[in-house]
């Protein structure tokens, strides 16, 4: 396979290098070796050893690098781009989903149409050598040869991946064995497979496709394997979030059998170009902690917001106000109620931080770019679990013998397009706003934050990499996490030398920021439990969605648990009490009920009398009553604007006296604005526009709030149309 006529060209300097450099030889910059899964049937699309599109070395049929890595990609065309949607839209889960890199147009000889360049796919190189390069296993394939701990974690992400793969049609990928790969503890999908639309994939064929495991399942385990697989035929358990209790309850019990020994450094620097560290850190920087008592052990990373005034008292109020709410009702929570209560109790804190700084920011009248702010990154140990919390662009990295793996998604602009489906990530980095935050700690109240949260089992040795931006940017951790923590693992360096090498790398690669660290070595020591499970636990009697397991990035409040269970004892000795007096209570009955539908319609008549307001319904969502009157500050969607002078709402846009403008959209501004974004058209026979492209445009609404607009009241007649049940498409 080896060409020595194929050359990696440094992305830096553009010189050409040998397949088998790590560094250019002329400027020494680290080399990227961008293996690619190209999907879809590859017949006859290029033999080993060959070049396609001028760049792509074909190492195996399906399995190329990309000899050019600092250009970008070609795009999918406008139809591609539509089909493969998917694939964008599951971007927060990329961890196990595969990632569109770019297509790849050949010859017209080859193909006709765009093959997808897949990134990041389930290869093992062996020591980084491109003649090992191959798939990792599939997970049948594997299945026999692992803890019956590892086979629940498989199942368990499965089951915590069919929602999100059923939203976007593409849930079928779930039960074709040679699309599910598995990479250490990680489950990792090599391509998408699209749902038949007359026909799609139910849990009940889940179970079916899980029979196949039955046999190579652990003996500890297996005959919860079976009742789990029977339950999911027969349809006694009906949703995903049922299936995610009952196997989150089977990890429980393995796990009493699981020793985890956790040790937690922390670091940070205020770097070389940086007059103040607005960085904060939780261990204290240079603390070490060492299997924390309580077997609960947290770090915490904040950034305070760049160029935001006072972002060091933003980082370290939310450490302290986090911190706190670790030592005290998380624990509180775990012991009286199970590390189910942590992660809404976690969210919580996140919240109750955000509204600290936020209300801070109130009290001292600062707007727009003068808010104090900052990022937030926390991993919290409990058990088997690893909790993962973030708001912002400080990461959280998953380091494993099989690879180096970033669990967050950037809250950044370019993240949000890829989300949104508009467009690949790659190319969305190339726009000039696209590391713009759109959400950070203290911008806005908790009721516009969005913090994201999951948890990894444990189930074998690991390092969490917590860090702030001076570190990941410019792909730092990827270049050395082989070289400067992956010997953590394999007990050749000291976890404190880890933290001050990653450190040296941020201030003498990076330097532009102040730098943070956490570096959360897990070690784990297994052994299988003598006696099977009982499967007594599985209750497969249909269950409140709310208060089931959270899913990824799903939240409920601790509290709504202890008063629905106030409310059931009160509802069960209101039942006992009927059940003496029903007689006499259906007479009282049988008179007052009458009444109460009489009282109800004339009170009806007068309110409708009293409050001419019409209501709102866009798309599915329940109608909304506006009572107060309309205004720039709580404008909703479907309202009109009317502007009293000529406005320049935006730098493109000036619009006339008496231009009606309706509100089609609303989504919170990036940080350097602040506030909200509002998106505007302009309303028929308005004014008459050069082209249809100039009548959607977005305005914040602090440039609203400067220009002379009056909102029309309800029952004001204006041209504008009634909004669609779409208003704007983002998928």
């Amino acid at each position: 396979m080896e060409n020595e006529g194929i050359m990696l060209y440094c992305p830096k300097c553009q010189a050409s290098n040998l397949l088998t450099h790590k560094f250019c030889q002329q400027c020494a910059a680290y080399l990227p070796k961008r293996l690619l899964w190209l999907a879809g049937d590859v017949k006859n699309k290029g033999n080993s050893g060959e070049l396609l599109a001028e760049r792509y070395f074909v190492i195996e049929p399906s399995i190329l690098l990309d000899t050019k890595p600092a250009l970008l990609p070609q795009s999918p065309e406008l139809e591609t781009l539509q089909a493969i949607r998917p694939y964008l839209r599951l971007f927060p889960y990329r961890l196990h989903t595969p990632q569109v890199y770019g297509v790849l147009q050949l010859s017209p000889k080859q193909s006709s149409t765009e093959l997808l360049l897949i990134e990041k796919p389930p290869l093992c190189t062996g020591d980084n050598n491109l003649k090992q390069v191959k798939l990792h296993s599939d997970l049948i394939t594997a299945w026999s040869n692992v803890s019956a701990m590892r086979q629940l974690n498989w199942l368990l992400q499965i089951a915590k991946l069919w929602r999100p793969l059923a939203n976007e049609g593409v849930v079928s990928s779930l039960l074709t064995s040679e699309l599910i790969r598995v990479e250490g503890s990680l489950v990792r999908l090599l391509d998408l497979r699209i749902d038949n639309q007359l026909n799609s994939p139910r849990l009940v064929d889940l179970g079916k496709f899980w029979k196949r495991l039955v046999p190579g399942s652990k003996a500890t385990i297996i005959n919860l394997i079976n009742q789990v697989i029977e339950d999911l035929i027969q349809r006694k358990i009906s949703s995903p979030e049922e299936l995610i209790k009952i196997l989150y309850q089977g990890i429980s019990i393995i796990g009493q059998s699981q020793i985890n020994n956790i040790t937690i450094t922390t670091k940070t620097d205020t770097g070389p170009h940086r007059q103040r560290n607005e960085d904060a850190c939780y261990p204290p920087s240079g603390t070490t902690i060492i299997n924390h008592p309580q077997n609960i052990a947290a770090a915490i990373i904040c950034d305070g917001i760049g160029g935001h005034e006072r972002g060091n008292i933003a980082s370290e109020l939310a450490i302290q106000t986090i911190q706190r709410a670790v030592s005290e009702y998380i624990q509180s929570s775990i012991k009286n109620t199970g590390s189910y209560i942590a992660n809404m109790d976690l969210e919580k804190a996140v919240n109750n931080a955000n509204d600290q700084i936020s209300q801070q920011n109130d009290r001292e009248n600062r707007q727009g770019r003068r808010r104090m702010g900052t990022t937030l990154v926390m991993g919290l140990h409990v058990g088997n679990e690893m909790y993962i919390t973030h708001v912002g662009d400080s990461r959280a990295y998953l380091i494993t013998l099989q690879g180096c793996y970033q669990v967050t998604l950037d809250d950044d602009v370019a993240s949000r397009e890829v989300c949104l489906g508009h467009t690949l990530y790659r190319e969305a980095t190339h726009k000039n706003d696209a590391g713009s935050l759109i959400q950070a700690l203290g911008m806005s109240p908790s009721i516009f934050l969005n913090p994201t949260a999951q948890s990894l089992i444990l189930d074998e040795d690991s390092v969490f990499l917590l860090c702030s931006d001076g570190l990941s940017d410019f792909d730092r951790v990827e270049e050395n996490w082989e070289t400067e923590i992956l010997p953590l693992l394999m007990n050749k360096l000291e976890i404190n030398d880890v933290a001050d090498t990653l450190v040296r790398i941020a201030n003498s690669y990076n330097g532009h920021d102040n730098v943070t660290v956490a570096v959360i070595h897990c070690q784990v020591k297994h052994s299988e439990p003598g006696n099977h499970i009982n499967t007594g636990f599985v209750n497969t009697t249909p269950i409140d969605k709310s208060t089931v397991l959270r899913t990824e990035q799903q939240s409920h409040l601790s509290s709504i648990i202890s008063e629905r269970g106030s409310k059931q004892k009160h509802q069960a000795e209101t039942i006992g009490n009927f059940s003496r007096r029903r007689f006499k209570m259906l007479l009282q009955l049988l008179v007052i009920f009458p009444l109460v539908i009489m009282a109800f319609m004339l009170g009806l008549s007068i309110w409708k009398i009293m409050n001419p307001y019409p209501q709102i319904s866009i798309g599915t969502s329940k109608p909304v009553l506006f009572k107060k009157p309309r205004t720039v500050e709580n404008l909703q969607l479907g309202w009109v604007v009317r502007t009293t002078q000529r406005t320049a709402l935006t730098e493109r846009k000036s619009v006339p006296t008496n231009t009606l403008l309706q509100v089609i959209d609303k989504k919170p501004g990036v940080l350097n604005s602040g506030g909200i974004n509002i998106r505007f058209r302009v309303c028929p026979n308005s004014i008459q526009s050069s082209s249809g492209n100039d009548t959607l445009f977005w305005v914040n609404i602090n440039q609203l709030q400067e220009a002379k607009v009056k909102v029309l009241q309800a029952g004001e007649i204006s041209p504008c149309n009634p909004l669609p049940i779409i208003v704007v498409p983002t998928s």
